[in-house]
């Protein structure tokens, strides 16, 4: 007998998403062509998971809503556009047509995908994700795209592929702040080849049942629920899979606040800010942090025994 066991972050589409507003996303998601996902039901998943209801008792009645669109897409970090929150108008100078994604280094063939063909292989879902911003404010977005495990698969990395390097494009012609050279452009993140496998990091591409805006990091990003935003890097070009660990963008210019983990832990604060509460973008209330932001079920095994591996906490 096959046993489907769901992830204790799933939870039914009817309790993340109204029925009008889960219609309207199929309607647009059928608009964009994707119809692998408009044609079944997208599954949405919890923006605050835990594996156990009776250690987080007020979970399902306090659980947050999805932050709408009108505020999402107008705050934004996209330091390629400026190093303000408003670069919405900046961002729409992305172009994406012929944008393709080239999956190299340590693997069994390397490759270059345009979207259409990552859609074709991979598929799409939605997933109800929550975001935590370093600068301590945090959103729950609903993202469209597909397990990075997938790609991991697919790439079929050697057996000395210990990290997944990512990097976005550099045209600084296209994108302003990209001129500001003392910036370590192009922005550069990873995660370690097993972060990377597990089911929870998500490559977008799209939101609110469209195809993914500009701002966002058009026309596909990554999003890792349990870490600082930063670490979610936009607009993908290079997927490198190495042996040494990279330095990302932050990390390289203040290592001492932006290290490599940068998992969520209220009991760490920045060393400019505290860490324990987070302001939510709709509603400007303040709200406790969570360790590895709710997410703890699904990867709190992967730090086992890493606490001060490459000289920072968990956090960094």
């Amino acid at each position: 007998m096959n046993v489907i066991r769901k992830p204790s972050w799933f939870i039914p589409e009817r309790e993340a998403t109204s029925e009008a507003a889960f219609m309207n996303r199929r309607s647009l998601l059928a608009a964009m062509g994707l119809g692998a996902v408009a044609a079944s039901t997208p599954r949405a998943y919890a923006a605050a998971p835990f594996a156990d209801a009776a250690t987080h008792p007020n979970y399902r009645d306090a659980g947050r809503k999805i932050t709408p669109e009108t505020i999402n897409a107008t705050y934004n970090n996209f330091y390629e556009f400026g190093s303000h929150k408003q670069i919405l108008q900046e961002a729409q100078s992305l172009k994406t047509d012929g944008w393709t994604v080239t999956l190299d280094g340590l693997v069994e063939q390397e490759m270059k995908l345009s979207t259409d063909d990552l859609i074709a292989k991979m598929g799409l879902e939605e997933r109800v994700y929550r975001h935590r911003c370093v600068e301590a404010w945090s959103m729950v977005v609903p993202w469209v795209g597909f397990s990075l495990s997938k790609l991991v698969a697919l790439a079929s990395p050697l057996s000395n592929a210990k990290y997944v390097r990512f990097e976005t494009f550099l045209d600084d012609e296209m994108a302003r702040g990209q001129r500001q050279h003392w910036y370590p452009w192009p922005y550069v993140e990873s995660v370690t080849i097993e972060e990377a496998s597990n089911d929870l990091p998500f490559m977008v591409m799209g939101a609110y049942g469209q195809v993914l805006h500009k701002q966002f990091g058009a026309p596909i990003r990554l999003h890792l629920p349990w870490k600082y935003g930063f670490k979610s890097i936009k607009s993908i070009t290079r997927i490198s899979f190495v042996e040494e660990r990279p330095k990302g963008f932050w990390e390289e210019l203040q290592a001492k606040e932006y290290g490599f983990w940068a998992n969520v832990n209220p009991e760490v604060d920045h060393p400019r800010w505290a860490q324990a509460t987070e302001r939510d973008l709709e509603t400007g209330e303040r709200i406790p942090t969570q360790l590895f932001n709710g997410y703890g079920a699904e990867v709190a095994s992967l730090y086992t025994g890493k606490d001060e591996e490459f000289g920072d906490r968990l956090w960094r």
